[in-house]
């Protein structure tokens, strides 16, 4: 079975059908820059505007912050000299006494999927970092039988670059064992 249409209703048809294309084409592309506009301030990155890898250089330590006994949030800051994304977990290692021979590197369980964190130029992402505590007063013990690490300060590595921070209470990192457990950096809140 066929159908035939007349030139002129195919015409007119045919008009209507592009001409409602065209309405849809408009709407689009002035729907998507709107959209990428938006999200530039929600961390979103359009395809045209690639954001650098944070590099060593332009992140700083932003202070560490105890969470109870057993873990620190570490928290990172971006200097400059424009925005950059990190991904990924720090390294850890404890500087004993100041002294770089005496530092203990500490093996580092990641826990959390990783996600690019977009930094702008003062922007800061954190990470939890926790540790097997120890136990009692000021000779403490560690419950396995070990002997506990006291060091003042502790070295994060991320972005290159090993951070040196210490608590912000002033205190000491006290840990037993050589294992940590760091999430992967977060917005800083």
């Amino acid at each position: 079975m066929s159908h035939v249409v007349s030139g002129g209703v195919a015409r007119c048809r045919l008009r209507a059908v592009v001409a409602a294309g065209v309405v849809v084409v408009a709407l689009l592309a002035a729907a998507v820059p709107a959209a990428a506009g938006a999200g530039r301030g929600a961390g979103f990155v359009a395809a045209a505007d690639p954001v650098p890898v944070c590099g060593g250089g332009q992140l700083v330590a932003g202070g560490v912050v105890r969470l109870g006994v057993d873990a620190v949030r570490v928290t990172v800051v971006n200097e400059g000299p424009g925005r950059c994304v990190l991904r990924g977990h720090p390294t850890v290692a404890l500087a004993g006494q100041g002294a770089p021979g005496s530092a203990r590197a500490l093996t580092v369980v990641r826990e959390g999927p990783v996600r690019p964190v977009v930094l702008p130029v003062g922007g800061a992402a954190q990470t939890r970092v926790a540790f097997v505590p120890v136990l009692g007063e000021a000779d403490g013990y560690c419950a396995s039988g070990g002997v506990p690490f006291v060091a003042p300060s502790m070295v994060v590595g991320v972005a290159g670059a090993r951070l040196q921070v210490a608590p912000d209470d002033g205190g000491n990192f006290a840990v037993c064992g050589s294992t940590v457990r760091v999430t992967a950096f977060r917005p800083a809140p």
